[in-house]
């Protein structure tokens, strides 16, 4: 997680919204305090204070990048309505990329469908293996705040006008009821019928960027070090705390010594 996971999708981010990788750390723990809900208000101010001051800096000096190209888009976006979009773009990009990349990784080392030998190889691909965590176990495990105008019935139970009601992305495909053979040992590879992307007009705008970023760094590390494995058990990772994600506090891994990657 801090070795791999965290680095490569905050440069990712960083690159994409022209932020300096000094302001972008402290974006990332702040993002990382308010979804942990540990010292979230603390969290919240060195979050806000960061990417205002990323805001300042591409007013001052723009490039071609998100960022720049909000504060000097024709609708004349306040500081306050471009830092609403970062908080957002940085919300649901740092945490779920990163959380996305350990939890299908962990998946595919620790699953013998995906292992070397297998009679699928590992060309049970990372996309299978990244579709089969959103259906089952998503790394935004429950978001979506909503609040009804009124009284609503759902499944028998009246849900409150005006009360805040979080829905559990993780939950839509695990109802005993609608899971069907699966938990007898029927697979869901391939099924892509899942909510983690939402769906809509208020779909993920940036799936194709983010599902090439996750494949991406799954697949490179498998190209480096094709036989890294888990060191200890599943049942002995530890998860962070926070109603909101699905994430791994590290992951542990082995691998055989390997010569540093020259990448272009």
């Amino acid at each position: 997680m801090r070795q791999y996971t965290f680095p490569l999708v905050l440069e990712v981010l960083n690159r994409l919204v022209g932020c300096p990788a000094e302001i972008g750390q402290r974006i990332a723990a702040g993002m990382a305090a308010r979804f942990d809900t540990v010292n979230s208000g603390q969290g919240m101010i060195m979050l806000k204070q960061a990417l205002m001051e990323l805001i300042r800096l591409k007013r001052e000096q723009p490039g071609d990048d998100v960022t720049s190209r909000m504060a000097n888009h024709p609708a004349e976006l306040n500081d306050d309505e471009i830092f609403a979009q970062l908080m957002s773009f940085y919300g649901a990009g740092f945490e779920a990329q990163r959380n996305l990349i350990t939890n299908a990784l962990l998946l595919m080392i620790t699953d013998d469908r995906f292992a070397f030998g297998n009679v699928l190889g590992r060309n049970l691909s990372t996309i299978n293996a990244l579709d089969e965590i959103l259906f089952n176990d998503p790394p935004m495990a429950n978001f979506c705040t909503t609040y009804p105008l009124g009284p609503v019935m759902v499944d028998d139970i009246w849900l409150p006008a005006d009360q805040p009601v979080v829905i559990s992305l993780t939950a839509c495909n695990n109802d005993p009821k609608i899971r069907g053979n699966r938990d007898s040992g029927e697979s869901s590879l391939g099924n892509r019928s899942h909510l983690a992307w939402s769906a809509g007009p208020h779909a993920c705008p940036a799936k194709d960027v983010a599902y090439l970023t996750v494949q991406f760094a799954i697949d490179l590390l498998f190209d480096a070090l094709p036989d890294i494995e888990l060191k200890g058990r599943v049942d002995e990772l530890i998860w962070r705390p926070g109603p909101f994600h699905r994430a791994m506090t590290a992951l542990p891994v082995t691998f055989s010594p390997a010569p540093p990657m020259n990448i272009v």
